[in-house]
């Protein structure tokens, strides 16, 4: 049996994306180890069909983090029995690359973001500058690449000349989830719900103009799930607006329990702002696990999700941040119900073309080479 170490920075809990590339290995027969890292308030791991590790490290962020991080990677990845290294995004590939030369074995990168174009590192030259250094130095000599959409593949053909294959972050075709009801959620009404969800809600995703425009709406109530750099100043926004009686700010909760959720509301949010590379190519997981539950999205006009959501009609856009504008759209979305329910039926029809079923099929054809 061939064995595939996989490496990632999140804590593994809800990342979905190599969750399923790990499934997706395992049923093709490769025995997989993946590592990543447990922090204080990393929730337990569920059962699954391969091997994961979490590293309890000194440093929880900033350069001492990373540098750690793949300092244990490393030697990790040098003790572990591996014929095949994945690296997930770049901050794993130093580690990853090293012993992939080291141990004269195949790696495969996946980037799940244009990842020195974030506005972490455009806002901090120095950092980002860092990274491009790795970036460009390991990149252009790497042969297997996959990315999460079109737009993000062709920055790095350009950047480098490398080939890079994309596999889109969808989730697993699967019936919309029983819906719940709004107390169960443990909800202040029976309003309409409006969901923004995420494991990134962070700077210039579009939260703070979306909480703000809850001031307008008497229709409906916002719900978001998940986590992120701005959580807390949310929080503070919603207690100084006194606007706990619309907004409910909830953590990451388990994605069984959050499809429940997302198919119980009655719009999905996705408006991340043009305000970087990485933001305007961006293609949100969010946008698929809302048409995989039948409810219907409103979005910003980013290319990539402007794509999706035009070629399947299963929602409509804003066109600007302005959060009375934003209030505006949610309850014209609400009150016309005739096209509220015509895109509920477009998203339950592309679910069944908008699935990990079909994009796994780019990655089976690499790595059958390798069992």
């Amino acid at each position: 049996m061939r064995h595939v170490s996989i490496a990632v920075t999140n804590d593994l809990v809800s990342d979905q994306r190599v969750d399923k590339v790990c499934n997706t290995l395992t049923k093709l027969g490769f025995c997989v180890s993946l590592t990543g890292r447990k922090l204080p308030t990393s929730p337990k791991l569920g059962s699954r069909p391969y091997h994961c590790h979490r590293m309890r490290l000194v440093n929880v962020k900033g350069p001492l983090f990373y540098a750690e991080f793949n300092f244990r990677l490393f030697l990790r990845l040098l003790s572990e029995r591996n014929d095949l290294i994945i690296a997930n995004d770049l901050d794993t590939l130093p580690a990853c690359r090293l012993v992939s030369k080291l141990k004269r074995i195949p790696i495969i990168y996946d980037s799940h973001e244009f990842y020195t174009e974030t506005p972490e590192l455009v806002s901090r030259p120095s950092t980002r500058a860092v990274w491009l250094w790795f970036e460009k130095m390991i990149f252009p000599r790497l042969r297997w690449v996959f990315t999460v959409n079109e737009s993000i593949a062709m920055a790095y053909e350009e950047r480098y000349g490398v080939k890079v294959r994309v596999v889109k972050n969808m989730p697993r075709f699967n019936p919309p989830a029983q819906k719940i009801t709004l107390s169960e959620i443990g909800l202040p009404s029976n309003l309409p719900l409006v969901l923004l969800q995420g494991a990134g809600i962070n700077i210039d995703r579009g939260a703070e103009e979306l909480l703000l425009a809850m001031q307008y709406v008497d229709s409906a109530q916002l719900l978001i799930v998940g986590n992120g750099d701005v959580i807390e100043k949310l929080k503070s926004m919603r207690e100084e607006l006194r606007l706990e009686s619309k907004v409910t700010i909830s953590p990451r909760i388990p994605y069984d329990r959050l499809r429940q959720i997302t198919a119980t509301a009655t719009i999905g949010i996705t408006i991340d702002k043009d305000t970087n590379p990485n933001y305007r190519f961006s293609l949100p997981n969010k946008l698929f696990d809302y048409i995989q539950a039948g409810t219907p999205v409103l979005a910003s006009r980013l290319p990539e999700v402007e794509k999706v959501v035009s070629e399947y009609n299963v929602g409509g856009f804003i066109d600007s941040h302005d959060p009375k504008h934003i209030a505006e759209r949610i309850m014209d979305i609400i009150n016309n119900k005739a096209q509220l329910n015509l895109w509920k039926d477009n998203c339950l029809i592309a679910a069944k073309t908008l699935n990990w079923e079909a994009q796994e099929q780019v990655l089976i054809e690499v790595y059958e080479q390798f069992i």
